[in-house]
């Protein structure tokens, strides 16, 4: 079964999906371990963890796409991906989504900011013509080699045109070929419910922390009609803020022993990551090996 497919298939059976943003391997091995049945890689992400870059459209396709290869070779879950603006215009948007598809994605989604783009969570965006980001649409879906890979639109249009503009929109992408809806930014949930029952495919609620959008709860999502529930950086800022804390701390009290108990202990990582089970490997294979002449 493909990724695409088992994305697909996780939608269905999850009312509403939760997908859960990683920035690394060990995050997914992580993630999986609670129960999560589908992945996300943010381009804001991979911007602040992997490259130390802020969300404006730094970083590149190449960029992504060694992330993306990390976590699907630690990690079996469906993996959607942000491919931002698409790195381009049509011929660099196909090349993206067959980039991603090699690297194991089980889903992508392009957005319909210009390509100097911003947070979608920032003010004074910009977006690209309805027509224009339909055709970055047409030449995503064209560029898939599996029908069941997902190629979800995400529009910034609420906070630049308004409502009405995010749904004509939507529904244009959808008839473009879009399986998904992205809608950004969104503020309250019945905008949500307006856009479940005017969009006939499903719908993402992205809910960043920090941003334009409340912290709606599954429930209160799953009774709006949303289909994903998308959580892009929770654990990141987590860890980032973990992190200072420890860096603090050792060189305050020049020792870690102050900090020892909010750490992930040896055992654990060992456990999460099977490496008894490799060691035996390991030894096995040294206990093989011929004895080295006198």
């Amino acid at each position: 079964m493909t990724p695409g497919k088992i994305f697909r298939e996780a939608v269905e059976a999850e009312h509403p999906l939760q997908c859960v943003g990683v920035i690394n391997a060990y995050a997914a091995i992580l993630a999986k371990s609670t129960g999560y049945r589908a992945l996300y890689l943010s381009g804001g992400g991979v911007a602040a963890a992997s490259c130390g870059m802020p969300d404006l459209g730094v970083t590149t396709m190449d960029d992504v796409a060694t992330d993306l290869r990390r976590i699907t070779d630690a990690c079996d879950l469906p993996v959607l991906v942000d491919i931002d603006t698409g790195w381009g215009g049509p011929l660099n948007i196909a090349r993206a989504v067959k980039m991603m598809e090699k690297s194991g994605a089980a889903a992508i989604h392009i957005e319909d900011q210009v390509d100097l783009k911003r947070c979608g969570h920032r003010p004074d965006k910009s977006i690209v013509s309805q027509s224009e980001m339909t055709e970055r649409v047409k030449a995503a879906v064209d560029a898939r080699a599996d029908v069941d890979f997902v190629i979800m639109a995400r529009t910034d249009a609420l906070a630049v045109e308004g409502m009405n503009s995010a749904i004509d929109r939507a529904c244009e992408y959808v008839q473009a070929g879009a399986d998904m809806i992205f809608p950004e930014a969104m503020t309250d949930l019945e905008q949500y419910t307006t856009f479940a029952r005017e969009v006939s495919v499903p719908v993402l609620a992205n809910i960043t922390e920090f941003g334009s959008t409340p912290l709606f709860t599954v429930s209160q999502l799953s009774d709006a009609g949303v289909s994903i529930v998308l959580y892009p950086l929770s654990a990141f800022r987590a860890a980032s803020q973990a992190m200072l804390k420890t860096y603090e701390a050792i060189r305050n009290d020049g020792t870690q022993q102050g900090v020892l108990d909010t750490m992930q202990t040896r055992d654990e990582l060992y456990q999460y990551l099977d490496y008894h089970k490799a060691e035996e490997t390991v030894n096995r294979f040294l206990e093989n090996q011929p004895n080295e002449p006198d």
